[in-house]
């Protein structure tokens, strides 16, 4: 076991796992097994009752996706990791677990697709009251929290259009109620924000993104307290959503979390070139990027993230048919949703990874028509940029120096 105060880097390649346990294997042992042999039957009896550690079936803990926990926690400060099927299974794994019919969920203006789906198509559907409030004045939680809120629910940055909310600030607030915080820490990663080590109770992530790395993997991560995520496996994940994360899944996120510093001080290097580029632009209306001093919440990023990340959303002058042929003209870069691959990638939120939302909704929660999301790839910078120049509107091309 290695020591705690080990770098990041070198706690995401060595946490948990000795060579000379496995017969001097340095690559970890996939446990492709469903269930588990005890030794005998009271042993069995045993663990069935929580009295003995161990593995019974693998709906349940599996050798392989628990070293991806031990390690996600590790990096994330957290007590206890839970590995999922995938992001979306996080969620709901979590919210089935935290909340019953007569509670409330507050939620940011602005969240994922699939996560609003859940949340007010879904769940509001079961007796849980479901409340948008625009988190990044803290102030507005303060005067929304009730003796019926359970949870706090946020994005930060936020999908797509890089809202930012103060987490040690919210938390701080929702635990005078007795709320728990939930924060899905995607986009920014572990490497760049820790939101436990602010306050969260729970933090989440699609690990398909940044943590798996290479776009070949669809999971997902879970980190808090060890009491916390005994709860949400042994109920939300186990009996409500059997959201579980494959072993062969747990070892590509693991093989994905060994380069997870070295992608990302590249991700959001490059991140940081595009946005001022696309600043400077005459035909780009705006510019969301936490880096850019322009940036709205420019001094809560510089004191919440290490780095700013390697996502950028920007409008075109002419909006969304502008940004669809810019799109249609881009060579290297490809129009796809999902992010984090080591390939650049190019969406439209409103008619792809929004578009659960009515127009009417994403009008109110901060989602134009036109925004265009692009997630900055591993490719050489001067290349993305190249791609960029020739596909934007003769109109804006970059102003001489």
């Amino acid at each position: 076991m290695r020591n705690q105060s080990d770098s990041f880097a070198t706690r995401a390649i060595h946490h948990g796992y000795d060579p000379m346990d496995n017969e001097g294997s340095l690559t970890p042992p996939l446990h492709l097994t469903s269930t588990f042999a005890f030794e005998t039957a009271e042993a069995g009896g045993e663990m069935f009752g929580g009295e003995r550690a161990g593995h019974i079936y693998s709906r349940i803990s599996n050798p392989t996706c628990d070293l991806l926990e031990r390690r996600i926690a590790v990096l994330e400060g957290a007590e206890a990791g839970l590995a999922l099927a995938s992001g979306m299974g996080a969620i709901t794994s979590t919210i089935w677990t935290l909340v019953a019919p007569g509670d409330e969920v507050i939620l940011d203006k602005t969240l994922y697709g699939c996560t609003f789906s859940f949340m007010q198509h879904g769940l509001a559907k079961f007796g849980v009251t479901v409340t948008h409030v625009d988190l990044t004045n803290p102030k507005n939680l303060r005067d929304a929290i009730s003796a019926k809120t359970k949870v706090v629910y946020f994005e930060t940055p936020a999908n797509p259009n890089m809202r930012l909310v103060d987490i040690r600030a919210i938390s701080d607030i929702a635990h005078e109620g007795d709320a728990y915080v939930v924060v899905d820490n995607t986009y920014a990663t572990p490497y760049l924000t820790r939101p436990i080590e602010l306050g969260a109770d729970l933090a989440l992530h699609s690990a398909t993104k940044y943590l798996g790395g290479h776009g070949d993997v669809i999971a997902g991560l879970l980190v808090g307290s060890s009491e916390l995520i005994q709860q949400i496996r042994l109920y939300g994940m186990k009996d409500m959503t059997g959201a579980v994360m494959a072993p062969f899944n747990a070892m590509l996120v693991l093989r994905g979390l060994k380069t997870l510093e070295l992608r990302m001080d590249r991700h959001c290097s490059s991140a940081q070139t595009i946005a001022e580029m696309l600043e400077a632009a005459p035909g780009v209306v705006k510019v969301w990027y936490p880096g850019l001093a322009s940036f709205e919440q420019y001094d809560l990023a510089q004191r919440q993230m290490s780095q700013s990340g390697g996502m950028i959303a920007f409008e075109l002058e002419g909006g969304l048919e502008a940004g669809r042929a810019m799109m249609n003209r881009l060579q290297l870069i490809t129009r796809a949703v999902s992010l984090g691959d080591a390939e650049t990638l190019i969406q439209h939120p409103a008619s792809m990874t929004h578009s659960t939302y009515t127009p009417e909704e994403r009008a109110v929660h901060g989602i134009s028509e036109g925004l265009v999301r692009l997630s900055v790839g591993l490719e050489g910078v001067d290349d993305i940029l190249a791609d960029l120049r020739q596909a934007l509107p003769q109109s804006s091309m970059i102003k001489a120096a």
